[in-house]
């Protein structure tokens, strides 16, 4: 049973080995957003929690008597009721890039997740591949502005840095022509929201 005195707080229970459930809480910190974070495991919640959420997938977010899950839909509340930093351009059509390229990435790689943790068996080397070379390709565009497509730092670099931080664990080593790509990363890793972020589970993952 969840402390009803933590109730009054805003409560984001989170996975701490899950990419998603990562992104998610680094927007928390990022926005400096005060809230609990508990940390959950599919199929082990609190009854009380379990009944909120019909899906039983975290993370899942309690503010009072709103009750969100669906990483997306819950970033999506952070940006709009915390409207500083945004982590979103202002003009339409530079949001709507951005909301194309989150959707890419999401399609292109998160859905190679259960491949690369070898949870869908006989397809871990194909996802890896698929990953390493995508990462190469795209190593230019890291290198044309200060974070991922743009000078300010926004949802696409808090949708990308945890698959960045979970390579050497799936065992993807990105060649030297890459090299953009692993700078990129270091400099999102020192942020203090990204450092704030992390589970202890995620930290042993480096």
């Amino acid at each position: 049973m969840v402390n009803s005195n933590r109730r009054a707080m805003m409560t984001l229970y989170s996975d701490p080995s899950d990419p998603i459930c990562h992104r998610t809480r680094i927007v928390l910190h990022e926005k400096n957003i005060t809230a609990n974070i508990e940390d959950i495991v599919d199929g082990q919640w609190p009854e009380d929690v379990a009944a909120m959420n019909p899906y039983g997938t975290s993370p899942t977010l309690i503010d009072r008597d709103l009750v969100l899950f669906d990483a997306d839909i819950i970033i999506n509340y952070f940006e709009e009721r915390f409207l500083q930093p945004t982590l979103m351009p202002v003009d339409p059509a530079s949001r709507a890039k951005t909301r194309l390229m989150l959707h890419r990435i999401d399609k292109d790689w998160y859905s190679l997740w259960n491949a690369l943790t070898g949870v869908e068996k006989g397809k871990m080397a194909k996802a890896r591949k698929i990953i390493q070379e995508d990462l190469t390709v795209l190593a230019p565009i890291f290198n044309e502005t200060d974070f991922f497509m743009s000078n300010e730092f926004s949802l696409l670099d808090c949708s990308i840095a945890p698959l960045l931080w979970r390579l050497p664990m799936l065992n993807i080593k990105l060649p030297a022509k890459a090299k953009a790509v692993e700078e990129y990363a270091q400099r999102i890793f020192a942020r203090e929201s990204f450092q704030a972020s992390l589970s202890d589970i995620e930290r042993d993952m480096r």
